[in-house]
């Protein structure tokens, strides 16, 4: 394989992998930071062998082996592996007499085991600790847990780079300089914690739902990571209505991901979709997941009204039977209950598809004035939508425009461009 395919095969196999391979690591260091610190030089190691060795069969496996490794050689270095070896036990023992020679054809073992929602939980809940800011925990807990990249990370976020650097090695050192145990905390403490875990969860989802950049429209693994983690938290607080209306949110976005793309990986918008292509299992478990958060509260959350409105799409057979009147209200009821940037613009798609893409311009250039959203694309994208529909072809056409150019996804990019170019006078008129 050549260096640089090896290079993309071990980029692709850190995203997958590198929440995995640092939640064991953390349950063996009991140290974050210093989990992702043993993990990277495992990722390292990686880069230096498999051009000239190959990829292995089981790459995560070869990953988390030397991560173990490592993280063993730290325990000996510290003095520790005494205190921990009731607790390592006779994995410790095995990993001891492992060769680092045999690392390419790991155990049956060296996955992590059955434990791995539980490391992957008790990472998230360490990562969104109280002794951390709510930006900091969403921060530390994407990297770690999704594996994105600060950049990444800033764009989801809408804030520049260096600020999120900061707040990661922040967030590292003060997880460090407290003794934040790695565990999932009790009930009482678990409640407090539970909205920074729902909201980086949904994060991770939204990473892999629309990339922020690269090539690919989606990123599947990052969305089922996060449908598996709000699934094992669902079964932790069965009684907390919003981490239901989480479930049924992501299930039901979930269950477009084959009718999102092309044959060639290429966008397709909601309304164009085909909707035999739906997966209808996630959408029947999307649902029973928001009539479980109903059945909980009479008042539902952000995370519930969300899934209110995925569920309008849903139960339509076609976009034209979509119920955008009741889609408009919930938005309405979401703007009044968690006001923001980006919720107004979705509430302004919602507003033009029910009343008419006037009412939706004008709440859209509203929010031309927020700080936020000065280079967030969806703004001039949606703009330019709505200028289109009224005939404005040469305002959407430098909206479509301004749109590609803020966008750091090239499968975005081209469907902005392509719009742009179908603002031509004598270009063929775009239905729906």
């Amino acid at each position: 394989m050549a260096s640089h395919e090896t290079h993309r095969a071990i980029d692709a196999v850190w995203r997958i992998e590198s929440a995995k391979v640092i939640a064991k690591v953390a349950r063996m260091v009991q140290e974050v930071g210093l989990a992702e610190e043993i993990a990277q030089d495992a990722l390292v190691t990686a880069l230096e062998r498999w051009p000239q060795t190959g990829v292995p069969d089981n790459p995560g496996a070869w990953l988390m082996a030397v991560a173990k490794h490592r993280a063993i050689d730290h325990l000996r270095r510290r003095k520790l592996l005494a205190l921990k070896h009731e607790e390592l036990g006779r994995e410790l023992e095995m990993e001891q007499d492992m060769a680092f020679a045999d690392v390419d054809e790991p155990g049956p073992g060296d996955d992590g085991g059955d434990d791995y929602g539980d490391d992957l939980l008790r990472l998230i809940f360490t990562a969104c600790h109280p002794v951390l800011s709510t930006e900091a925990r969403i921060a530390l807990t994407l990297r770690l847990l999704g594996g994105l990249s600060t950049d990444e990370i800033a764009r989801a976020f809408l804030v520049p780079e260096p600020t999120v650097a900061q707040r990661i090695v922040r967030a590292k050192r003060t997880l460090a300089e407290a003794r934040v145990p790695f565990e999932v905390p009790g009930p009482g403490e678990r409640d407090a914690r539970l909205a920074s875990v729902l909201e980086v969860i949904y994060l991770i989802f939204n990473e892999g739902y629309s990339a922020t950049s690269g090539g690919d429209w989606m990123r599947p693994a990052l969305c089922e990571q996060a449908l598996r983690l709000g699934r094992v938290l669902a079964e932790l607080a069965t009684q907390e209505p919003e981490v239901h209306g989480l479930v049924a949110l992501m299930e039901i976005q979930a269950s477009r991901a084959k009718a999102r793309t092309g044959p060639s990986g290429e966008p397709i918008l909601l309304l164009d979709q085909n909707r035999a292509q739906w997966d209808h299992i996630l959408i029947r478990r999307g649902l029973a997941a928001l009539a479980r958060a109903e059945a909980l509260s009479g008042a539902l959350g952000p995370y519930a009204l969300q899934a209110a409105i995925a569920a309008c799409h849903a139960r339509a057979p076609t976009g034209a039977d979509t119920d955008w009147q009741r889609i408009a209200a919930l938005y309405d009821a979401l703007a009044q209950l968690a006001p923001s940037p980006v919720v107004e613009l979705n509430r302004a798609v919602a507003l033009a598809m029910a009343f008419g893409p006037a009412t939706g311009l004008e709440v859209a250039d509203a929010l031309l004035a927020e700080p936020l959203m000065k280079n967030y694309h969806l703004l001039p994208s949606v703009r330019g939508d709505f200028l289109f529909k009224l005939g404005r072809l040469d305002e959407a056409h430098a909206e479509f425009e301004r749109a590609a150019s803020l966008t750091r996804n090239l499968r975005e990019r081209e469907l902005l461009l392509a719009r742009a170019a179908a603002c031509a006078p004598d270009a063929k008129p775009r239905l729906g």
